[in-house]
């Protein structure tokens, strides 16, 4: 997905400089496997999410991310946490720098999901126990741990 309007026009201003960003995550699981999307610009693991557009609420904007990037419908049913500070430091391949700010929200898988093949090369279903053996984006290490355990 290109980037939106708003942050374009900041782009624009400002170049590749820190831009802090709000963004929301989403923490879709079947019983204690979660569903993880390896990214195309890293080639990391990582949970879905993406950026709060202006006007937009959070609990939205999590379900627009899934669908873009999955074509999945999903529920929010929590919020597993709020994350930020350096693990939250993102790079990307043309040097823009981004910071979030992300709300972590426990959602409910409705209907099946593909990767996009533009953001999202594979979506993968893994065990705690599995996900800290991926490459991955480490931040998602404190929102896995932060998930209530499920019988």
């Amino acid at each position: 997905m290109p980037r939106s309007e708003y942050v374009e026009s900041i782009r624009s201003r400002i170049g590749h400089d820190l831009l802090l960003l709000p963004g929301v995550t989403a923490v879709i699981r079947a019983g204690e496997r979660f569903l993880l999307a390896r990214h195309e610009h890293s080639g990391l693991w990582s949970l879905i999410g993406g950026a709060v557009e202006p006007g937009e609420e959070p609990g939205d904007a999590v379900l627009r991310e899934v669908m873009e990037e999955t074509g999945a419908r999903i529920r929010a049913t929590g919020i597993v946490g709020v994350y930020g500070g350096e693990p939250m430091m993102v790079e990307y391949p043309n040097g823009d720098r981004v910071g979030y700010i992300a709300t972590a929200f426990e959602c409910e898988l409705l209907s099946d999901a593909e990767p996009d093949m533009e953001e999202l090369l594979e979506l993968g279903w893994f065990e705690r126990s599995q996900i800290r053996t991926l490459p991955r984006r480490t931040w998602i290490d404190r929102v896995i741990a932060d998930a209530p355990v499920r019988d």
